[in-house]
C-alpha cells in the first residue's frame, strides 16, 4: 500500500484546486460574455465548458451578475497590472508617456475580449462597474502614475498642455480602443484594415507622436483659434 497523504497537506491541495477551478470559470466566462454579451451568455454553457456545475459557479460567484462583475474586474486588472510594471522612474517624461501609450496599444490589440466586454458594459450603462468595490481602487494607481509623469514634464518645462491625467488617459485609450472595436466597420467603409500587421508599427508610432505633439506644443504651433482666445 502507498503511503497516506499527510493530513496537513489536504487543505492546501483543496485551496489550490479551488483557485484553479475559479480561474478556469473566469476564463471561460470572459470568452462567453465577450462573444454573446451579458444577456446572451448562459451560466449552463459556462458550466459545461468548465466541466463543473451551475451550482458550483453560484457557490464561487453568487449570481450571474456577480460573475460578470468579477470578469470585468479581472479584465481591468490585467491592463492595470501591465501599466504598473512600466518602469517610468528612469525615463524622461516624454519617453514615459510614449511608453505608457505603447503598453496600452499592445494590450488592447492583444485582448479583444476586453474591448468587447467594455462595449457591452457601456450598453448596460456601467451598472456592474457601479456595483464593484474593486474597480475604483484598480484604476486609481494608473491615473496617479500619469499625473506624476505630467507633473514632472511641466516641472522640467517639457509639457505645455493644460491637461489632467484623466483626460490624457482618455486620449490614449480612445485611439487604442477605436482601432480594435471599430476595425470591421472602418475597413468596410474606408477599405483600410486598422489591425493589418504591416501597418501596426505605423499606428503604434502615430499614437505616441500625436500625444507627445499635443503635450509639448508651443504657442506658435497652436491653431489660430487657440491663439485668439489667449
Amino acid at each position: 500500500m502507498g503511503a497516506a497523504v499527510p493530513p496537513s497537506t489536504r487543505p492546501v491541495t483543496r485551496t489550490r484546486d479551488a483557485a484553479r477551478t475559479r480561474e478556469e470559470i473566469l476564463a471561460v466566462a470572459t470568452s462567453e460574455f465577450a462573444r454573446l454579451g451579458y444577456a446572451g451568455a448562459r451560466v449552463d454553457e459556462i458550466a459545461a465548458r468548465t466541466r463543473t456545475t451551475k451550482r458550483m459557479i453560484y457557490y464561487y460567484f453568487g449570481s450571474k451578475e456577480q460573475l460578470f462583475t468579477t470578469v470585468l474586474e479581472r479584465s481591468y486588472g490585467v491592463i492595470r497590472a501591465a501599466e504598473q510594471e512600466i518602469e517610468v522612474e528612469h525615463l524622461d517624461p516624454v519617453s514615459a508617456i510614449r511608453r505608457l501609450a505603447e503598453v496600452t496599444f499592445d494590450h488592447h490589440e492583444a485582448h479583444p475580449d476586453f474591448i468587447r466586454l467594455v462595449s457591452i458594459e457601456n450598453i448596460h450603462e456601467a451598472e456592474h462597474i457601479a456595483d464593484s468595490t474593486r474597480l475604483g481602487s484598480l484604476n486609481s494607481p494608473a491615473i496617479a502614475m500619469i499625473g506624476r509623469i505630467l507633473d514632472a514634464g511641466r516641472d522640467q518645462g517639457v509639457f505645455t498642455a493644460e491637461v489632467d491625467a484623466i483626460d490624457l488617459h482618455l486620449m490614449i485609450s480612445s485611439f487604442c480602443f477605436f482601432r480594435v472595436s471599430n476595425r470591421h466597420t472602418f475597413h468596410s467603409l474606408f477599405g483600410r484594415d486598422l489591425t493589418a500587421p504591416d501597418r501596426r508599427e505605423h499606428y503604434r508610432a502615430l499614437l505616441g507622436d500625436m500625444v507627445i505633439a499635443y503635450l509639448t506644443a508651443t504657442e506658435s504651433q497652436e491653431s489660430p483659434e487657440s491663439q485668439e482666445k489667449s
